[in-house]
Parts: C-alpha cells; sequence; structure tokens
C-alpha cells in the first residue's frame, strides 16, 4: 500500500479526534516502522498521541493494509519544528520563527515574530539593537524555517 493510501485510510480517525496528520513515514526494514507526526492548535498531549494510537491501530487491525509485522509509533512534530506546509506557516502567525533566506549570492538568519503571511511573502517583527523593525522576507528566498521556543 502506498503512503498516500495508508495517508487516506488513517485520516478520518484522526479528523474525529480533531487532530492533523503532518507527516506519515514508513520505514521498512526487519522492524518496520509506520510513523504517523499529528498536531493541533492547542499542541499535542501524550494522551492524544495514545488515543490516535489505539484508533489508527484499530483501523490497520481492520483493513490490514500491511503485509508483515510492523510498529505503530505517534508522535508530535516537536517544540522547534521546521515550517514546510502552508498550514503550517499559518499556525505560526503570531509566534517567534527563525528563517535562512538567500539574500543575492549569500544566506542569512532572521528571527522575530511572524505578523502576517501572504501567498508570495511573510512580514516579521525582529530586533535590531533595540529597537523593533518591520521586514516582509520573499518566501520564494526561504531556505528552511522553524519555530524558536520561547524559555
Amino acid at each position: 500500500m502506498s503512503k498516500e493510501q495508508l495517508t487516506e485510510l488513517v485520516q478520518p480517525s484522526l479528523r474525529h479526534l480533531g487532530l492533523d496528520l503532518v507527516d506519515l513515514q514508513w520505514r521498512p526494514g526487519r522492524t518496520s516502522i509506520l510513523r504517523l507526526v499529528i498536531d493541533c492548535a492547542a499542541g499535542v498531549t501524550l494522551d492524544d498521541c495514545e488515543r490516535v494510537s489505539h484508533a489508527v491501530g484499530a483501523v490497520l487491525d481492520a483493513y490490514d493494509p500491511i503485509a508483515g509485522r510492523y510498529a505503530l509509533e505517534v508522535s508530535s512534530p516537536g517544540a522547534e519544528r521546521p515550517l514546510q506546509t502552508d498550514t503550517e506557516w499559518q499556525a505560526a502567525v503570531g509566534r517567534r520563527i527563525n528563517v535562512r533566506l538567500r539574500s543575492g549570492d549569500a544566506e542569512m538568519v532572521v528571527e522575530g515574530r511572524l505578523l502576517s503571511l501572504d501567498p508570495g511573502s511573510a512580514e516579521l517583527e525582529a530586533r535590531d539593537r533595540n529597537r523593533r523593525k518591520r521586514l516582509s522576507l520573499a518566501r520564494a528566498d526561504v531556505i528552511a524555517a522553524r519555530i524558536v521556543v520561547d524559555i
């Protein structure tokens, strides 16, 4: 069964539990692993992971889409997770992010609060020597971005 078919099979259970599937990974091997990375606006708890494991496990047992033995793992994307999809970027509005981007032939890193987002750009509020300034970043120039955890 393909990754897309597995995703279609587990999505209804996740939606029913109020959670989003961020990633589905299949790692075949001597001990194959099916890993689900889940998220929601309020954050993911250990109880959420357990509920998903039971619900998705029951669906997988009923449909038996995977030949052989495998382990099912369910986890959150982590605190300082990368921003990859538009949904992840949108969920990060209002939070501090770290962005690595192209600047001519070089790269630069900017950190600040994500103020707004549109398909072509992101607006950040960054600090420059105790002054706040607004930066508009072209999303096409972004190499990588991640959430910053405030401690």
